[in-house]
């Protein structure tokens, strides 16, 4: 079996969107089923760009989880190392969505979900360590034996090609954000590249200042920090170089997918060898278009698809 280009590991459940826009969920009536997860939704994104990408996750036994395993290899992703915990149901994930900017998320993740059941015994350490990316979230360091299991990996692969930290920050998932930053800097230490918003990378190295901030997760051991800042772009460092995108104007739908969009979009421009600049464009576009639609994964863009809005964008 040829080697995994994208490894992600992490979150992976099932997405419910309401089909009434601007309506609570009190008052919507019908909802999409889609994958989601932000694990997966980055997995899908660079398989999008014909990358051969991998999910290492879990889900329950049960339709639900049988739906997710369909969807993966729909969207040609590698489910090997998505397997079944018998006692737990797979996760659901509702969402309203109050278009630009309001998009709460309800997560039915109990008692435990399965993705955080991954077990260090279960870890195929050598696809760990030949992957050309590797990508972790901080949503499994929340919990055991998932924050074992995502420490062992990273250790395991011991920065060896690309290794992301997506410091995935959801304050549900944690009991107060001191413990988070606890685990977060021991990830930090194994990670050649962070990506995270200011509020995400707060979390971890406690400064909000961009600029600062990307210097402290430098400090803190990863040769490429990628700081989202918003309305204000993206700002992107590495090895002394600094770059500033503008973000891709866009009719907002549905923001929830757009962090994922830029995340598969980083694997396959890191892959590709681009410059730090066409990277961080390319990023924002993809997350632009995905933003301007309803669902996450099934809305991944094309190569294709990105360019041309780039090519719109003038960018």
């Amino acid at each position: 079996m040829p080697l995994d280009e994208v490894l992600t590991m992490g979150r992976l459940g099932v997405d419910l969107y309401p089909q009434q826009i601007g309506a609570s969920l009190r008052e919507v009536r019908t909802f999409a089923k889609f994958l989601g997860g932000s694990a997966a939704n980055v997995a899908v994104a660079s398989a999008r760009y014909g990358r051969r990408t991998a999910l290492l996750s879990r889900t329950g036994a049960d339709p639900f989880g049988e739906f997710l395993h369909d969807a993966l290899r729909g969207f040609g992703v590698d489910d090997r190392f998505v397997t079944p915990v018998s006692t737990l149901p797979t996760p659901v994930t509702f969402c309203e969505i109050f278009p630009p900017d309001d998009f709460p998320l309800y997560f039915y993740r109990f008692p435990k979900a399965p993705d955080l059941e991954i077990y260090e015994s279960e870890l195929d350490l050598e696809a760990i360590r030949n992957a050309g990316i590797f990508w972790v979230t901080g949503t499994g360091l929340s919990q055991e034996p998932s924050r074992t299991a995502t420490l062992a990996a990273l250790k395991a692969r011991d920065k060896s090609g690309i290794t992301v930290f997506d410091l995935d920050y959801r304050p549900m998932f944690w009991e107060a954000r001191a413990e988070a930053r606890r685990w977060y800097s021991e990830a930090l230490s194994y990670a050649t590249v962070a990506v995270g918003n200011l509020d995400e990378i707060d979390t971890a190295v406690g400064v909000r200042e961009p600029r600062k901030a990307a210097a402290a997760l430098h400090e803190a051991g990863v040769d490429l920090a990628v700081v989202k800042q918003g309305p204000a772009g993206v700002m992107a460092s590495r090895e002394g170089e600094e770059v500033v995108v503008p973000p891709v104007p866009v009719d907002v739908v549905n923001g929830l997918g757009a962090g994922d969009a830029f995340g598969g979009a980083l694997c396959h421009g890191l892959l590709s060898g681009w410059d730090l600049q066409s990277v961080m464009r390319f990023c924002n576009a993809a997350g632009a278009i995905v933003a301007g639609r309803l669902s996450c994964a099934d809305a991944m863009p094309t190569e294709a698809e990105v360019r041309a809005a780039l090519e719109a964008n003038h960018a």
